[in-house]
Parts: C-alpha cells; sequence; structure tokens
C-alpha cells in the first residue's frame, strides 16, 4: 500500500469510481423502469438519471473512504503498528462520525454497524489469507496440518483384488469389479 498521505487520496479517489460507476449502473436502471412508456423516452429517462444521480453516489462513497482512510491512517501513526483492529475502529468511527447530524442514537447506531461491517471484511480477509497460506504449504506440512484422512474403503464385493488371467474386469464407476 501507498504511505499514508497518499493513501487518503488514493482512497478517495478509489470509493469515488467505485460509486459513481456503482451508481451509475443502478440509477440507469431504476430511470429505465420508472420513465414513461416509449423506447424512446425510456433510454432518454435513464441517462438522464445515470448522468444526475451517479456522480452523487460517487461522492457520498468518496465522503465515506476518505474519512476511513484519515482515520485509519491516524491510528497506524498513533498506535505504530498496522493491524485489524486500525480498519474496525476506523469503520466505526467513520460511520459514528457521518451520522453526527443525525444525533447521538444515529451516531451510536451507525458506529455499530460500521464497525460490525469491517470487522466482517477483516475476519473473511484473515480466514482467506488462512486457508490460502495452507494451500500453499509443501505437502509434508499440509498432511501435518490436516485432519487424519478416512479408512479406507472396503474390498469388492464381486470377486477379490487379485486377477488371474481368466477374470475379466469392468471398470464401472472408476472401481474395478472382477468376475468369473
Amino acid at each position: 500500500r501507498e504511505p499514508c498521505p497518499w493513501r487518503i487520496v488514493s482512497d478517495c479517489g478509489g470509493a469515488f469510481s467505485m460509486g459513481a460507476i456503482g451508481g451509475g449502473v443502478v440509477h440507469f436502471v431504476k430511470g429505465y423502469r420508472n420513465a414513461p412508456s416509449g423506447q424512446g423516452r425510456k433510454i432518454t429517462s435513464a441517462y438522464s438519471a445515470c448522468r444526475l444521480r451517479g456522480p452523487m453516489l460517487g461522492g457520498a462513497f468518496a465522503i465515506w473512504g476518505g474519512t476511513f482512510s484519515a482515520i485509519d491512517c491516524t491510528l497506524v501513526q498513533v498506535r505504530q503498528k498496522e493491524d485489524p483492529w486500525n480498519s474496525i475502529v476506523s469503520g466505526a468511527a467513520t460511520g459514528a462520525l457521518l451520522a453526527v447530524r443525525q444525533g447521538p442514537a444515529a451516531m451510536i447506531g451507525q458506529g455499530v454497524v460500521g464497525g460490525v461491517l469491517l470487522a466482517l471484511i477483516e475476519g473473511v480477509g484473515i480466514m482467506m489469507n488462512r486457508y490460502g497460506s495452507m494451500l500453499m504449504a509443501p505437502p509434508e506440512e499440509q498432511e501435518a496440518a490436516s485432519p487424519p484422512s478416512p479408512p479406507s474403503p472396503p474390498a469388492p464385493i464381486f470377486g477379490s483384488n487379485s486377477s488371474s488371467s481368466n477374470e475379466k474386469s469392468s471398470g464401472v464407476g472408476g472401481r474395478s469389479f472382477l468376475y468369473n
């Protein structure tokens, strides 16, 4: 990742573009569905809704992303370590800070939502890292980390595993059944 002062600008721009593109698509569909009948009117209404509302949603995303990144960089500087707790606290603080105009009850609610959302995201990231490292481990480490293998399957019902010259084998379902 980029160093902290530039990370704020980068995250703000990335959040704006995600919000503007996603909002443009969503509002294009809504504008098309809510337009009066007629193909020309529907396309015109969809384009107008996309053009007017997409950047508004992009701006909201940029505010959230910039605030989150600024708080995250502040926590990294104060705590002198970069760990998942910084993101979780940043999400909670961002949610609370952006809800300050609605009052203390909304701040608490939005802070909890932001913290829980970021905790889920960080938890999934940690799980994916552990799973990925398990897949990349050498085979001997994988065997030590994996649970014991199940017992071997029972012997075939129709005959034995040893074949003689007068027995024929048929490979049904990946198994060889021997018969006389």
